[in-house]
């Protein structure tokens, strides 16, 4: 049962932060995100490598 509760923690975590990821770079203002070679409209994806590492 504590494994399954890890398990579910962690995964929670990494949802957080897979969300505030998305939402800052989606609030990013167009300049700074170019200047970073970011695009918003690829804010998912890009949270997902960043949270997850696929």
């Amino acid at each position: 049962m504590t494994q399954l509760m890890t398990r579910l923690k962690t995964a929670a975590a990494k949802r957080a932060a897979y969300r505030r990821t998305v939402d800052e770079i989606s609030r990013m203002p167009l300049d700074v995100a170019l200047d970073l070679g970011l695009f918003r409209e690829d804010a998912r994806k890009i949270a997902y490598r960043a949270v997850y590492g696929r």
